[in-house]
């Protein structure tokens, strides 16, 4: 009986789907990972619910963002959110409630995904999403790199201070943000878990 080959320690999630046997073959299931991600991203920002007072909706697509970066690695997950930033730009409605355009104010949010997705990813490669309190201190530090675009972006846009801007695109998301902190702390362990990974 073949006894399984451990799972590298620098491993992610997309890493354990079957290797493709050419080097044809490896670019072309990346780029099925790459616009599976995109795609899931998309698919993610239609879940949105309006917020009284802000631009900026509660949406799916910053915790399928931080997924798809943790999931597919630096290289990848970054690939995979700018490629949902350049479609949404070039006109694919699939940003928050269908939107789509460079002149959205809420588009440095979108902008701070591709940053979140590679500090996820490559935190991920140093087993970042195998422990519960590591997953958690990821996923913070993905959140605030799309804030940290994001808020300034849309002070920029709106034309208010950034201190308003906080008000309008930061503060009212923070117990959401937990929220998603919280499942991804208990999802992406478990998920190591049974397949095997401690």
């Amino acid at each position: 009986m073949a006894i399984a080959a451990p799972i590298p320690s620098t491993a992610v999630l997309a890493d354990l789907l079957p290797q493709a046997a050419t080097r044809l073959g490896a670019r072309a299931r990346d780029l099925a990972l790459v616009a599976g991600g995109a795609a899931l991203t998309g698919l993610a920002a239609q879940l949105s619910v309006p917020v009284p007072g802000s631009p900026v909706p509660v949406t799916g697509q910053t915790f399928a963002a931080l997924l798809v970066g943790t999931a597919l690695g630096a290289r990848r997950g970054a690939a995979a959110l700018g490629l949902y930033l350049a479609a949404g730009m070039a006109g694919l409605p699939w940003f928050a409630q269908g939107s789509s355009g460079a002149g959205l104010a809420t588009l440095g949010y979108v902008i701070g995904f591709v940053a979140a997705a590679a500090l996820t990813g490559a935190l991920a490669r140093r087993g970042a999403d195998r422990k519960p309190l590591h997953t958690a201190a990821a996923m913070a530090l993905g959140s605030l790199a799309i804030y940290a675009v994001g808020v300034p972006y849309l002070a920029f846009a709106l034309d208010v201070p950034l201190a308003t801007a906080a008000h309008l695109g930061l503060y009212p998301y923070l117990v959401g943000d937990a929220l998603k902190v919280v499942l991804a702390m208990g999802a992406l362990p478990l998920t190591w878990k049974l397949l095997g990974r401690r």
